[in-house]
């Protein structure tokens, strides 16, 4: 039986159209460095507001991958 080990690790992805784009390009940037990216949680959303009105969607997501072994 194979065993499996994963890596957990959090990124905050950024928009000023959505959270839904801002949890793509964290997903995004990860993938240009990670392969076999497995789950993406997202674990929190937030804005920046700037005079009165959003001008920055952020969610902070945690990914996981699998680690190679031997």
């Amino acid at each position: 039986m194979s065993e499996s080990v994963y890596k957990i690790i959090e990124m905050v992805g950024a928009s000023p159209t959505s959270w839904e784009d801002a949890t793509q390009n964290a997903i995004k940037s990860a993938g240009l460095s990670i392969r076999d990216l497995r789950i993406a949680e997202v674990e929190k959303l937030d804005m920046k507001i700037e005079d009165g009105k959003v001008a920055l969607f952020r969610a902070r997501v945690k990914l996981s991958f699998k680690v190679l072994s031997d």
